[in-house]
């Protein structure tokens, strides 16, 4: 790993041994991205990379005779209005209301590991020989501002992260209208973009388009990042696919409203923009004063969509997570939302927790209703202090009989919300967002509380805080169901309302970090109406997120697929729930909702003293079969997709060991067919010459059919189809899928779950 700088040619090379980043300082003294992708060998010189020549209607910035203009080159950090009409990366405004600003080279720094920006969150390293960093100093002289642009690259992951602070020192004051993290340019436009875009109950479905001439771009301007749009985007060559091909991903460290854009010129070039965004952003600058941008995370990859979801997974779970949860799998739950919603008593949630326990649960999950005169979502957001009509003996009590069965206890939160039929909004109505004299819009009969404040927070603080010191917590959902309406905080200034989107932000990660710190033994989940804010600034503080209120297992097939384009199984929340669902009222076979939930943290959303006997039974041996291998599953394999569902009728994917020696694969069909064609799942992940024992689940097939009795095997657990088979032939010719299998399992939503073990030298 090295990043070096050659004097003569005033250019940087980031590279190790996996990727290179080039940059060079151009004629102009402002910073031109040369190259970005595979690993190439160094040269004191890669300046043949810069293009540039004379064309019409261009303007020139540098003093003639030279021709280097703005337009046509690829800036590292772009600004508007000296030759360059695309979309600038900073807009900084003069008290005389000039916009035009020149950041020219002054120094650099090269230094082993990488700092800290809290109070926002990013990627991290435990020891500086994992990464080095260079920071580049540039300067506007007329505004006397400094811009450091800072590139972290891993030793061992091909990762470049960037992020932007500003530094002003100028006697006037400027206004930031736009300050992005990171900007990257290449010379083409032969890519198609993907995104992850949804809804409610629909989050983080995949969507591809080709890049055209013109702006393409997400967003969110919610005050969240949002089910709508994800602050993530990749450009894939068009042969690109799962396995193999060059892949571009574009991750925002953070969790508020966002800007992912992409601009192709009509010469083909194409321009990455990523950031905070700028429509609900004013940040003003006094002489002294300084601004952070949040961190972008770039990943290349050369070995497919997969390659480029390994590296985010292995990243953000090991060096984006921190504290007590980040090497630990998850505790299997039981969650009461679903089985009670708001009506309760001890003695009924006490019942659903010791059916829980007697099925091999280990956490109990109490939910919204608790607190305050919480009957309904009309009221009781913000009285965060015991209902004792409901709880008599408060949550100190509850939480010890819970316990004393034999579980950890966790509880339902939501900090950032006030029903305004509440105490706190009677004592404090000012503290809600919104605009004097205006109408205040109600989501889901809730407001949101101004966390630009600092009292807001603290009071919240002290609230919460009090309760939990006071219990036996283990495990935290904190929840956040609607997005801010009206953005203008009472609290502030004229010139803070350009701020107050993002110190909104800066709050809620204050309050996480308070209570994490104070509670580092809890495991905290966070949730956003399920997935509605599910990205990595959310990660550094909760391990785990709620993946979609949706929990049909049908339609977590599409959620869960999405989401691991950049996120870890263990970071994805996953519930087995009753039938009918909820949502949908689907119906789903039991033994699908297990298996797409083993893929996440896995838990019940349900009544277990609802079931049947022989579901029971089924409940306990999907409990005990996550327990061998969700260590597998959440923290030592690698996951890879195989079968999208935005594409056809099957789905499928697979986690596989670092040793390679043990796996296991899901295949899921939407629908059923007559007569239908034959089928092969080809896995991908093995040793070629291993020989391995595969065996397919027949758990909840129906028991009446009398050929079941010739496919009992020996993997360990009856009911089970086995082969063995060396990996090469598991991954190119693939595993016959019977239809006569699935059709046992109900056909429609069916799926079988494979488990793939290595057998060793001697092994039967």
């Amino acid at each position: 790993m090295a990043i070096t700088f050659h004097e003569q040619s005033r250019e940087f090379h980031l590279t190790n041994g996996k990727i290179s980043y080039i940059m060079e300082i151009m004629a102009n003294g402002q910073m031109e991205h040369l190259y970005f992708g595979r690993a190439i060998t160094d040269r004191e010189s890669f300046h043949h990379l810069h293009e540039e020549e004379p064309r019409s209607l261009m303007a020139v910035n540098v003093p003639e005779p030279g021709t280097l203009s703005l337009e046509f080159a690829r800036q590292e950090y772009p600004s508007y209005g000296t030759g360059d009409y695309r979309s600038p990366a900073v807009t900084v405004q003069q008290e005389n209301g000039s916009r035009i600003s020149a950041f020219t080279y002054v120094s650099h720094e090269i230094f082993p590991g990488k700092k800290s920006i809290a109070p926002l969150p990013s990627t991290y390293v435990e020891q500086d020989e994992e990464a080095e960093t260079l920071e580049i100093t540039l300067h506007d002289p007329l505004t006397d501002t400094d811009l450091v642009l800072s590139y972290t690259i891993y030793r061992d992951y091909p990762v470049v992260t960037r992020h932007a602070r500003f530094f002003h020192m100028g006697k006037e004051r400027i206004i930031l209208d736009r300050a992005l993290s990171a900007s990257v340019e290449f010379s083409d436009m032969n890519f198609e973009m993907v995104q992850l875009s949804g809804a409610w109950s629909r989050e983080r479905y995949v969507k591809n388009r080709k890049l055209e001439m013109g702006i393409q771009a997400i967003q969110s301007l919610r005050g969240a990042s949002s089910s709508e749009q994800n602050p993530f985007l990749a450009l894939k060559r068009p042969e690109a696919t799962e396995q193999q091909g060059e892949v571009y991903g574009f991750s925002l460290v953070y969790s508020g409203s966002f800007l992912a854009q992409v601009e192709v010129n009509t010469h083909e070039m194409t321009r990455v923009m990523m950031g905070i965004q700028p429509e609900t952003f004013s940040w003003e600058l006094q002489a002294g004063e300084s601004f952070q941008t949040p961190e972008v995370v770039m990943v290349y990859s050369g070995r497919g969509l997969n390659g480029m979801s390994q590296t985010f997974h292995r990243l953000y779970r090991t060096r984006l997570m921190r504290g007590e949860w980040r090497d630990k799998v998850r505790p299997i739950l039981l969650n009461n939302w679903e089985a009670t919603y708001f009506d309760f008593t001890e003695e009924k949630i006490l019942a659903i927790a010791g059916k829980a326990k007697e099925a091999g649960a280990e956490l109990f999950v109490l939910d919204d209703g608790w607190f305050g005169a919480r009957n309904d979502d009309y009221r009781g957001l913000g009285d965060w202090y015991v209902n004792l009509e409901k709880l008599p003996d408060g949550i100190r009590g509850l939480s010890e009989k819970v316990e004393k069965l034999g579980l950890k206890f966790g509880l339902w939160v939501e900090l950032e919300m006030v029903n305004k039929d509440s105490d706190l909004y009677r004592a404090h109505p000012d503290w809600v967002i919104g605009v004097p004299g205006r109408f205040e819009s109600h989501s889901r009969h809730q407001h949101v509380l101004d966390y630009s404040r600092k009292e807001v927070v603290d009071a919240i603080y002290e609230m919460i805080s009090r309760e939990i010191r006071d219990a036996r917590i283990s495990y935290i959902k904190w929840d956040m169901n609607r997005y801010i309406t009206e953005p203008f905080s009472r609290g502030g200034s004229p010139a803070d309302q350009g701020k107050m989107m993002h110190r909104y932000i800066l709050g809620v990660y204050d309050l996480y970090t308070r209570l994490t710190t104070e509670f580092p033994h809890i495991l905290f989940e966070s949730c956003a109406s399920g997935g509605a804010r599910f990205d990595p600034g959310m990660l550094a503080f909760a391990p785990q997120t709620w993946t979609s209120d949706d929990t049909d297992g049908a339609e977590r097939v599409k959620i869960q697929y999405g989401t691991s384009m950049v996120y870890p199984l263990v970071s994805m929340g996953s519930h087995v729930s009753a039938v009918p669902n909820h949502q949908l009222y689907r119906k789903t076979p039991l033994d699908t909702r297990a298996n797409v939930a083993y893929f996440g943290t896995f838990g019940y959303e349900l009544d277990l003293n609802l079931l049947s006997d022989e579901e029971f039974e089924q409940v306990k041996d999907q409990i005990a079969f996550m327990k061998k291998y969700r260590n597998l599953i959440q923290l030592d394999g690698d996951f890879y997709r195989l079968q999208s569902p935005f594409e056809g009728n099957d789905a499928a994917w697979m986690v596989v060991s670092q040793d390679k020696s043990t796996a296991l694969a899901l295949f899921f069909q939407r629908l059923n067919k007559v007569n239908a064609s034959w089928l092969r799942l080809r896995l991908t992940g093995l040793k070629e010459h291993a020989r391995y024992r595969v065996c397919c689940s027949l758990d909840g097939a129906q028991k009446d059919n009398a050929q079941l009795d010739r496919v009992y095997g020996t993997c360990g657990l009856p009911r089970q189809r086995v082969l063995e088979a060396y990996g090469d032939e598991l991954m190119y010719a693939g595993i016959v899928i019977s239809r006569d299998d699935l059709n046992r399992k109900g056909g429609d939503f069916a799926s079988l779950l494979y488990t793939i073990e290595e057998i060793k030298s001697g092994e039967a």
